[in-house]
């Protein structure tokens, strides 16, 4: 499963992420034909990532590196008073409310409003007159702002990855006001500095405040696509998420397609069969997730070119595997099959022979899969010995559930067809009790068995992606025919994006 895993970011990283324009990148006259993965986020999402974005604002002016400013002007009597503002630094910040609107087919708009900025630094001055020829003094100086900003984030497509420009941003001021050595009463001085160097100021404050916007949004973007990168990355097998289409920007979500293509090796993946369509995904959820058939199909191929489809079983784990119930049949057989020798001293591997065929239906998730099944016992000073060696065609179908940060595989219904049988113990073939006795208990206990390992394997990678940081709410897993969709509610973990931006910048 793809799951968008652990997400450190506010509104210009996650948007950046799910909503792309496809200015510098060209896609085929069908891309949604090698579409293999989606990604849709609804606006009740993006109004809860929007909590996040004071810490952005609150990052960008911080960050901001403030240019001196420099300026004179002739004034009667006194003759030219020139003027020089240093160390400009932000001293105190406060964001009332922060809006965000969806505007189809354009851009993201983000309204900030109320922002209340205190900065510092240190104001020389000095004039040359008739009579005096040159004085220059330096006071503190402290700023108090009051500012609305307005920002439309546009999305590009570059490399087929996402690139994003915030330049379109403005900042409108309400108050901006000029105390001179923490002097609150206005004097000569003041007014005379505050007159000819606010339109100076406020030029300066906006541009390096909104460059530092839309440098933190590229920032964001290529942060989101190296985490998503890496959360479909294990070892040698990885998923190629670069852009497949043109995404959509609805009114009520974004919408960013993915190729979703396996690379692994020399194994070649090759897509151009999708059956994606924006409307088999609804707007009742925050967050949906589609996923090819093809998807799973070349996972599971990786995965068994990488060998990670077999299992070792010992111990207790054999035990309970081959003593399901305490029957006179039952331990006669098992006495047949190990020959006396202790649990501990045996072991049962389990292989796929085989890709293992994965089909997406109404009922679940279908695996088909050849499997093969040796039994060895180690008795004491004696060379190891198959006791028992089968090949069995599997069918099962399986149902997935995300409940309490752990994916949930249910078996619902399995078939199994012996390819080939051989045991020490029935050398004929002939004994119905042996095979019948095995048949069972790979039903009952032994498919359930590989499939709790394959579930703990599964949960165990997810949170290593950092899944588990984050609060999901009702997920569902629905199959279809040919596809399969995670649909789901959730809870930013609003320190996360904190972490983010005071480790990178």
């Amino acid at each position: 499963m793809l799951w968008a895993g652990r997400m450190r970011l506010g509104t210009f990283g996650i948007l950046v992420m799910l909503v792309h324009a496809s200015a510098a990148c060209e896609f085929g006259p069908f891309p949604y034909s090698v579409t293999g993965i989606v990604c849709r986020m609804t606006k009740p999402a993006a109004l809860l990532l929007n909590q996040e974005t004071a810490q952005v604002i609150q990052t960008a002016f911080r960050n901001a590196k403030f240019p001196n400013i420099t300026g004179e002007k002739s004034m009667r009597l006194l003759g030219k008073v020139a003027y020089k503002l240093t160390n400009i630094e932000v001293n105190d910040l406060s964001i009332e409310q922060s809006e965000v609107e969806l505007k189809e087919n354009d851009a993201i708009h983000i309204a900030i409003k109320n922002v209340t900025a205190s900065f510092k630094g240190t104001l020389t001055y000095g004039y040359a007159g008739a009579w005096i020829l040159q004085l220059f003094h330096s006071v503190d100086f402290e700023i108090e702002s009051s500012i609305d900003l307005q920002i439309n984030i546009k999305l590009m497509c570059q490399k087929n990855q996402v690139a994003a420009d915030a330049s379109d941003c403005y900042l409108t001021f309400h108050k901006l006001t000029l105390h001179l050595q923490g002097d609150k009463e206005p004097g000569w001085l003041k007014q005379l500095f505050t007159d000819f160097i606010s339109f100076t100021l406020k030029f300066v404050l906006k541009s390096e405040v909104c460059n530092e916007i839309n440098f933190l949004a590229q920032v964001l973007a290529n942060f989101v696509h190296d985490l998503a990168a890496n959360f479909v990355w294990d070892e040698d097998i990885r998923l190629d998420i670069s852009l497949s289409s043109v995404p959509l920007i609805k009114a009520n979500y974004l919408e960013s397609h993915h190729k979703g293509l396996v690379l692994y090796k020399n194994y070649s993946d090759v897509f151009s069969d999708s059956v994606f369509s924006p409307s088999l995904l609804t707007e009742s959820r925050m967050l949906y997730f589609w996923l090819s058939e093809h998807i799973l199909n070349s996972l599971a191929a990786a995965a068994f070119l990488d060998k990670r489809l077999a299992l070792a079983i010992r111990g207790e784990k054999l035990q309970a595997l081959f003593e399901m119930e305490d029957t006179e049949a039952q331990r006669k057989v098992v006495q047949m099959i190990f020959q006396g020798t202790s649990y501990n001293d045996s072991v049962a591997k389990v292989w796929s022979l085989a890709y293992p065929q994965i089909s997406l239906q109404p009922e679940g998730t279908v695996v088909k899969s050849l499997v093969a099944v040796e039994v060895s016992i180690f008795p004491p000073g004696e060379e190891a010995l198959m006791v028992l060696y089968m090949e069995k065609e599997i069918t099962v179908t399986i149902q997935a559930a995300y409940a309490e940060k752990k994916l949930i595989l249910h078996p619902l219904d399995s078939r199994i067809e012996f390819k080939v049988f051989k045991c020490t113990a029935d050398p004929s073939g002939n004994d119905p009790s042996i095979r019948n006795f095995l048949q069972t208990i790979i039903s009952v206990t032994g498919i359930p068995e590989v499939i709790s390992r394959i579930e703990q394997s599964l949960t165990s990678l997810m949170n290593s992606k950092g899944l588990n940081l984050f609060e999901i709410r009702n997920p569902e897993i629905v199959t279809r025919k040919g596809y399969i969709i995670v649909q789901l509610d959730f809870s930013f973990p609003n320190h996360l994006l904190l972490d983010f931006l005071e480790n990178r910048l």
